[in-house]
């Protein structure tokens, strides 16, 4: 088993465990339908974290071919992969027996959380690639992670629900240009 195989282990455990989040998130809601009272922008949060997800695991491919590890580099990717899983799990509520769930509720009170983690896995994601290349990405990858981190600010910072609304519209729409742009073949 080379290194990478060995290591990618622990990612997609982790990356596993992020899409178990959603997923079983989605299944509350489901079986819990007639307590909730549902709210876009966190059910396209979790559509776009099950993508991030599958992006971050596809654009790890090229790894494969990485000869020379260190722990340090591990723990970047690690730590990236975590970032991601803790969007992941608080995105949707847990969803408490016989009580009533307010999406909208839920989604403005972890908001400043979860797009604190989000600007820090953005801002952490530059750091991986210079901790794996010894550079910045390339300009239109980073001019796509100057976007989302401005994005993420401000929806750390205003609270305005249309202009979130607006938001998780907008960077579904980003998001899918980013990787159809930028990853869409493997080893991009």
């Amino acid at each position: 088993m080379d290194a990478f195989s060995y290591l990618s282990v622990l990612i997609s455990i982790i990356l596993g465990l992020g899409i178990q989040q959603v997923l079983q998130g989605y299944r509350a809601l489901i079986l819990s339908r007639r307590r909730v009272t549902f709210y876009a922008p966190p059910l396209v949060w979790s559509v776009l974290l099950l993508a991030m997800v599958a992006q971050h695991w596809w654009s790890s491919f090229h790894l494969a071919a990485r000869t020379e590890w260190s722990f340090a580099i591990f723990a970047t990717i690690l730590i990236m992969t975590a970032l991601i899983y803790m969007m992941t799990a608080i995105v949707l509520p847990d969803i408490p027996p016989d009580e009533p769930i307010d999406l909208k509720e839920h989604y403005y009170r972890e908001a400043p959380a979860f797009f604190a983690i989000g600007s820090g896995a953005i801002v952490w994601s530059l750091f991986r690639e210079y901790m794996l290349e010894g550079r910045l990405p390339e300009p239109a990858n980073l001019g796509f992670h100057a976007v989302f981190l401005t994005l993420a600010v401000t929806a750390m910072l205003v609270r305005r629900p249309r202009l979130h609304e607006a938001l998780a519209g907008l960077m579904a729409v980003l998001f899918a240009s980013y990787i159809a742009l930028l990853f869409a073949r493997l080893g991009a």
